[in-house]
Parts: C-alpha cells; structure tokens; sequence
C-alpha cells in the first residue's frame, strides 16, 4: 500500500472519530438539557387593587424557560384536592411568557420584576394551587402546595399619582379663589373679541340697527351652549343700557326660553323692563340648513350692525358667516368646533377659539370664583406643560423616573 494511500485513510478515520465525538456531545447536551431544574420561590396571594375577584401567584424564573416548555397551574377548594381527590388543571402557560414586569399597576416599574413570573388566577373564594413544569415528556412539580383568599381593595395604589395631582391642583385653584377675592383685577390675559362687544354694540346704536345673536345648533345639555349663555348674559345687560335691540334666533326650543329669561333679567337689572321685547328672541327651526337659510334672510332684509356667533357649529358655519360679512356687519365668533374654526376665522372680525369660549363669563363678568377657577386652570396648565417639557428630555438622555412619576395603568 502506498504512503499517499494510507495517509488518506488515517485522515478518514480521524474525520469519523471527530464527528462521532460531536455528535455525542450534542446528544449529551440534549440529554442535560431535558433535565428539568426545581421550582423555586412559588407563592400565591391575594390580588392588590382589585375588587376581591383574583388571586395571584409567583415563582421565580429558571433555566427551564424555553419555547416547548410549559408550566402547568392546578387548582382546588382543599389542599386534599377537590370532592374526588383531583385538582383542576389550568391552560398550560408557555414558560417564555408571564411576567411581573408586564403588571407594573400591582408591582411598580422594577428591573427585578422580569426575574418573576406571574399569573393571575379569578377565584372568589379560598383556592388551593400546585405548580409543575413539563417538556412534554418529563415533568417536575414543585413540593409544597399554596393557597390564598381574594379580597376587594379600598384603594388602587397604581392611581396615588392621580390622587396627588387632584389635591394639588385643587388646592391651586382654591389659592387663585382667595386671591381673586382680595384682588378683582387679578390679571388675565386680554381676549380681542370680547373686548370688541363693547365697540360693537355701540356701533349698533349708532346705526339705529339690532344685534344679531346666535347661540349655535347644540341644546343645553352642551357647555358651548352654557358659554354662550353666559356671553349673552353680559351682552344683553350693555344692549339694556345702550337703548339697543338684540335679536336671538334659537335652533332649539329650550334654548330660546332660557335666552328670554336671560334676556328679560337682563333688561330688569338695568332698570328698563319696559323695553323688553320676548318677540325678538325666538324659534325658528331644528332643522340645520332650514334654520341657515331663514338666519341668512333675516341678514340680508334686517341688515344688522352686528353679528354674534357663540356656540357649536356644523356646516352652516361658513353660510351664516359670509352672508353676514356680504351685509357689512361687524362679526365676533366663539366656537369649540375646530373643525369651523377656519371658516369663522376667514370671515369674522375677531374669533374666541376653543377654552377662550369658556373664559369669557368669567373675563366678563370678573366674578372672584370663575376668575381664580380660570386663573387656577391656566396656572395648572402651564406646570403641566414645564413638567412634560422637563420629563421629555430626561427621557431622551435615559432617565425615566419622572416618567414613572406621572404614568397610570
């Protein structure tokens, strides 16, 4: 045999011994790696910040996790079983899944909750559990059997950071009460369109022409509607005493018999009851764009100096707007629609836009409890924003704990 001969067939055999030698460390490792470890730390408890509904139970993560490797949880009324001896088996939970991380309203926001597994049970009563892990061909229980009773909570613990937040910003806004008290003219910034209702009434009266006032197609039950009210209140008291006329025609019937009463007490408070006209505030229709079409023909016979457009609108928004702009009046919008916002912005003179709708009783009338309410809420709002400004750029640079601070489950 030659030398070139055997060298190849020693190279052979060396290349099957090498192979057989992997092999069987591949099969020894799948043989260890099949050995299930014991369970440790399983614990069952009642279920925080609930109604008394559920139980939870707790073991500890282990080198068993692994896709194909299920834990088993059994349950029953007595630690000897149920009525037969047997325990009730539950859906197998995929060992890769069910973590105490992924409840952070019962256990907080914690590196060490994803070293735990948890699963919660609804039970109504004392309930008995047993914990296995199985592969599918071998199986490991853990040796003791838990137990624990649901109880309902007073208080959910994951919500204190609400709770805080109500007392401090209520406490904010009953300080703004006490200081508008002291001080009437507690600043708040000006409105432009509610400062012109003055000019435009005036304008009204010098022209020997009526306001027009619209309050909307929303019925009382809408706080655009409430706001609106509550302008119409302040107007009504200045077309009083300017010797004016201010006509209201209402989309819905409730509306108009709160606008006469409004309108009426108006009148009495500045002395000239004599010169109320209930004809002038009425109802015209429920009907959308029938209501547009007769508002839009009282603007163009009446020709009033002024247009007041407060409340919520739809699409008949830009139809009363530019008519009323066709006729020359000066017009003053206030809406929380923002989908009409645009249109009265195009054709009105000045507009209220959204919160500034709801400002206006209390930037009118200057009523301590309404000015240190708005001057507490804006207060409020300018924290809430530094703080989401502050939280936003520690989390950029990975500090997360005043987000944490401020997140709700």
């Amino acid at each position: 045999m030659s030398s070139s001969r055997c060298i190849f067939i020693f190279l052979v055999i060396l290349l099957i011994v090498f192979g057989l030698s992997r092999l069987g460390g591949t099969i020894s490792f799948a043989q260890s790696n099949s050995q299930l470890l014991p369970l440790q730390g399983f614990t069952a408890f009642d279920t925080p910040n609930d109604v008394g509904d559920s139980v939870g139970l707790i073991w500890k993560v282990s080198e068993n996790d692994r896709e194909g490797v299920h834990y088993i949880v059994s349950t029953a009324p007595s630690q000897e079983g149920g009525g037969d001896g047997q325990w009730t088996k539950l859906d197998p939970i995929l060992s890769t899944t069910c973590y105490k991380s992924d409840f952070p309203q019962y256990f907080g926001i914690d590196e060490s909750n994803k070293l735990w597994h948890f699963y919660e049970v609804s039970v109504t009563t004392t309930t008995y559990f047993k914990l296995a892990i199985t592969d599918g061909v071998n199986i490991v229980e853990f040796p003791s059997v838990v137990s624990a009773t649901p109880k309902g909570n007073w208080f959910d613990t994951s919500k204190v950071n609400i709770l805080v937040c109500v007392i401090f910003f209520s406490g904010l806004i009953m300080f703004f009460i006490r200081a508008a008290r002291h001080n009437p003219n507690l600043f708040i910034r000006h409105i432009p369109g509610l400062d012109a209702i003055e000019e435009t009434i005036g304008r009204a009266t010098e022209m020997g022409k009526p306001i027009l006032y619209l309050n909307g197609l929303h019925g009382m039950d809408s706080l655009s509607t409430i706001a609106s009210i509550s302008i119409l209140s302040k107007v009504a008291s200045k077309v009083a005493n300017y010797d004016s006329q201010i006509k209201v025609p209402c989309y819905d019937p409730i509306v108009m018999s709160v606008c006469q009463e409004v309108i009426k007490e108006a009148y009495i408070a500045a002395g000239r009851p004599d010169a109320f006209k209930s004809d002038n505030i009425f109802f015209i229709t429920n009907d959308q764009f029938a209501y547009a079409a007769a508002v839009e023909g009282m603007m163009m016979r009446d020709k009033p100096a002024a247009n007041l457009y407060m409340g919520y609108y739809y699409a008949e928004a830009l139809l009363l707007s530019e008519t009323g702009a066709a006729t020359g009046a000066m017009q003053i919008a206030g809406t929380d629609s923002i989908t009409q916002l645009p249109f009265f912005i195009t054709t009105c003179d000045y507009t209220l836009m959204g919160e500034e709708l709801y400002a206006s009783s209390a930037y009118l009338s200057r009523e301590p409890l309404q000015l240190g309410s708005l001057k507490g809420q804006d207060v409020s709002k300018a924290l809430i924003i530094l703080i989401l400004f502050i939280g936003s750029v520690l989390t950029t640079f990975g500090v997360t704990f005043l987000t944490n601070l401020f997140r709700t489950f």
